[in-house]
């Protein structure tokens, strides 16, 4: 007779726990993944005259150990060159350094610019209160 009894439904809330924690870690990813830089830069120069532009079609990153990110990823100033003259010269070229980069850094990084024959850039920085 023992067989004969009906169980009882169990809902298990394990699983459901497991696929909300699978979602928030998703939608946290795609959220970092929507703003625009990698976020290196923490602290950006400010100055009186800083105005606001349209969004760069080329963010490049210029870390104080002097590497330059391009989309992400670490890149040569060559690479950074060859991949601008493919873009074209009418790209809108955005160059995001912290405070504590070098100028000589900032200028290798124009030049490899320039190079590629673009002259829309323009230097990130903070309006100054």
């Amino acid at each position: 007779m023992r067989y004969l009894n009906e169980r009882r439904a169990r809902i298990e809330i394990i699983p459901m726990i497991d696929i909300m924690l699978f979602l928030l870690v998703f939608f946290a990813m795609l959220l970092l993944k929507m703003i625009p830089s990698s976020g290196h830069v923490t602290k950006l120069p400010t100055s009186t005259t800083a105005e606001s532009l349209p969004a760069p079609k080329l963010l490049v990153e210029l870390g104080e150990d002097g590497a330059i990110r391009v989309e992400h990823a670490t890149i040569a100033a060559a690479d950074l060159t060859a991949r601008l003259r493919v873009m074209g010269p009418k790209t809108a070229v955005t160059i995001v350094g912290g405070q504590g980069v070098a100028l000589q850094k900032v200028m290798g990084v124009l030049d490899a610019v320039k190079a590629a024959g673009v002259s829309q850039i323009a230097i990130a920085a903070r309006r100054a209160d």
